[in-house]
């Protein structure tokens, strides 16, 4: 049930909220309600109900392996909270270690025995992978570390702890969710009107990002790259691979806008997934920006742990590489994912090795035409969909594929909704509305431009309108695409 559908802009959404509304109570959607009443605990269980219907929508009889993680995991929850009341650090350790060993152990049967098993075995049947397995297990293991450092509460009720796993606006694509971010949250929480008006506003405009743009953008990116080697241009390929560029950012990005937004609606607020990531200067600072729920969970729950920077430069080195492989084994089980979390893994090292601090001296175009050209060839190697495409592509970048003077193509591929894509893509990358926000904000405290204040108000406004209209005319038409994130 995809967020850019009929069935559940029009269907599912309003039921789940307007059942909400009902059960909570009106006095928590304006704001009164705030406490642990039967109320609230209704409006948990409404929403937990609704993520479980939600998710068994698209996966059917896939949903017992996530209701049976939310049972082990709830368990091993209780046991490492008891094992950490008590002192009893073995115990505890133990527990982690079970969880750990469970999660990883469903998470590597349903994502990679095809990839590891199915290479080896002639007739081996292919796994059906849950949608959202890759957040939902990232999810438990971080609440149940959490537990055990003593940075999370062990949560002892079984519907708190389920809707934390299921919560249905990040539940597929995320982002991740670490518990103690939203564990006051579950137990306590407020709607008042500007939090849902927020709400509405970033999710019109996450839907925008993805049926206007990305679907845009997607047609030139999955036509060329579709295209046989002997019809590759070099010019071709470098608009396919902007494209591209452009379809995975507003893609992601809006989903993650979207499932803020929903959050917002029922009182959550979900942390930031995305910080502007093409106006980032160098490699380092893109990964900053860039999908910052998955960076920060692997940095916290990997980097560190195996020792961070603290052990010398050639330990850091190794521990940045052995990062990077794993988050892009954790993108999917293909050798061009292993091999795209290695292409940044060797940027970061080498960034801190020294090149880092050379880029850092260019002029501001120049960082940033770095930045953008490296991010770009990495897109490349994630988009193949096997290293002899990448070997392809690769070669027709440069001029040197077989299709060099198949230019016919390119009218009949990069029609107006592909260049318009690429513009609105280079537009919306950079942060020039939040920048107008700011000054909106700064010139209102000191009381002055007050014509300009209120004409930026109603210009947003008016564009968040047309905005909802046009993105209700692409999703009434059918031209939306799954989300690229949805098969990780």
């Amino acid at each position: 049930m995809l967020f850019s559908t009929p069935i559940f802009l029009f269907g599912f959404l309003p039921l789940v909220l307007l059942g909400y509304a009902l059960l909570a109570g009106a006095e928590h959607l304006a704001g009164r309600a705030t406490g642990r009443s039967l109320r609230h605990r209704f409006g948990n269980a409404w929403l937990l109900l609704a993520s479980l219907f939600f998710y068994w929508w698209g996966e059917q009889e896939l949903v017992a392996w996530m209701v049976a993680s939310i049972a082990a995991n709830y368990g091993l929850g209780l046991v490492i909270g008891r094992a950490r009341a008590s002192g009893d650090a073995a115990r505890g350790r133990a527990g982690v270690a079970l969880g750990v060993a469970l999660n990883l152990g469903l998470l590597g049967w349903f994502k990679y025995a095809n990839f590891f098993v199915g290479s080896w075995i002639d007739g081996w049947a292919q796994i059906a992978l849950p949608i959202g397995i890759s957040f939902y297990t990232f999810q438990a293991l971080s609440y149940l570390i959490d537990v055990h450092r003593g940075d999370a509460p062990v949560q002892k009720d079984p519907l708190a702890f389920g809707l934390y796993i299921a919560l249905f606006p990040q539940l597929i694509a995320g982002p991740i969710v670490r518990y103690h971010d939203v564990a006051t949250q579950i137990a306590s929480r407020r709607v008042d009107l500007a939090l849902f008006a927020s709400g509405v506003r970033r999710f019109v405009i996450g839907l925008s990002k993805k049926v206007v743009i990305a679907d845009w953008a997607a047609r030139g990116a999955d036509d060329i790259f579709a295209l046989p080697a002997g019809e590759l241009s070099a010019a071709l390929a470098w608009i396919g691979l902007a494209a591209y560029t452009v379809q995975i950012y507003f893609d992601f990005s809006g989903y993650s806008d979207m499932a803020i937004g929903i959050a917002r609606m029922f009182g959550f607020r979900l942390r930031e997934n995305f910080q502007w990531p093409y106006v980032a200067q160098s490699i380092t600072e893109f990964w900053r920006r860039w999908h910052i729920s998955l960076s920060s969970w692997f940095r916290d729950y990997l980097y560190i742990p195996l020792g961070g920077n603290r052990g010398g430069a050639a330990r850091t080195y190794r521990n940045l590489a052995l990062v990077f492989l794993l988050c892009g084994l954790w993108h999917g089980a293909a050798w061009t994912f292993v091999l795209w979390g290695a292409y940044h893994g060797l940027f970061l090292v080498i960034e801190r090795i020294g090149l880092g601090q050379r880029v850092a001296v260019l002029p501001r175009p120049l960082r940033h035409g770095y930045t953008l050209l490296a991010v770009m060839l990495g897109w490349l190697i994630f988009r193949a969909e096997s290293l002899g495409q990448l070997a392809d592509y690769s070669r027709a970048l440069v001029g040197l594929g077989s299709g060099a003077d198949a230019v016919w193509r390119m009218g009949e591929i990069v029609d107006a909704r592909v260049v318009c894509a690429l513009v609105l893509g280079a537009v919306g990358s950079a942060p020039w509305v939040e920048a107008l926000a700011r000054w909106r904000d700064a010139a209102r405290s000191a009381g002055r431009a007050r014509a300009a204040c209120w004409a930026l108000d109603a210009g947003g406004l008016l564009a968040l309108t047309g905005l909802w209209f046009v993105a209700m005319a692409f999703t009434a038409a059918d031209t939306y695409k799954p989300f690229i994130y949805f098969r990780f």
